[in-house]
């Protein structure tokens, strides 16, 4: 079984750490401090992680997170490194593999394309596999709420539809491009629009795709 989510765990904590905790990253309102908090509180609090989903526990996810990005930015990434605690789920290689491949990907392209001197990965043709399966799973639901139709298009031509509506707008890229394109990294991805003029505008002002 492959091991992605360990490496881009490892590449995230990386880039957290060559980066410091005082860059700029691709999440709104967030340096690198508060994207390795995150992580963190994700995998080790999971009384505080549901603030996400769930409105009425965000107080509380604001709290904790506050408490996690007062701690010492190395401490931060070492817990990043070592992972989730014994008994946390994500300690489970196949869920580790399910919840953690494309969130440490995602996050590691917000510290690499919040630089000025950035540049694309190069990416494996298996890990692009498996991106872009993550992608068809998950299309619909990243793609609900945007003003218009919305299809991903991979350069062999598969597509996965994000949304259902006219008009239409074509995003043509690689899964990895796709990927973050669709979680709202519009402006760093790497893809071509095509479609209604008006329809493109509408999407490149959608805030974010998705969760």
């Amino acid at each position: 079984m492959s091991t992605f989510a360990k490496r881009e765990r490892l590449l995230l904590a990386d880039l957290l750490e060559t980066a410091g905790p005082d860059a700029p990253t691709l999440c709104e309102g967030w340096l690198t401090r508060d994207l390795a908090a995150h992580v963190v509180v994700r995998e080790r609090r999971p009384d505080a992680a549901g603030g996400q989903m769930i409105k009425q526990l965000a107080p509380h996810l604001r709290k904790v997170m506050e408490e996690y990005t007062d701690k010492p930015y190395e401490e931060l990434l070492q817990l990043i490194r070592t992972g989730p605690p014994r008994f946390s789920p994500f300690q489970l290689k196949q869920i580790d593999e399910a919840a953690n491949t494309v969130e440490f990907y995602v996050h590691s392209e917000d510290v690499r394309r919040a630089q000025p001197d950035w540049s694309p990965r190069e990416l494996d043709p298996v890990f692009q596999e498996t991106l872009w399966s993550r992608l068809e799973r998950t299309a619909r639901l990243l793609g609900r709420g945007i003003p218009t139709g919305l299809v991903l298009r991979r350069p062999n031509g598969e597509t996965a539809v994000a949304h259902r509506g006219t008009p239409v707008v074509t995003v043509t890229g690689e899964p990895s491009e796709l990927l973050l394109f669709a979680f709202g990294r519009q402006s760093a991805a790497r893809v071509e629009t095509d479609g209604d003029k008006d329809a493109i505008a509408k999407l490149s002002e959608t805030r974010q795709l998705g969760l």
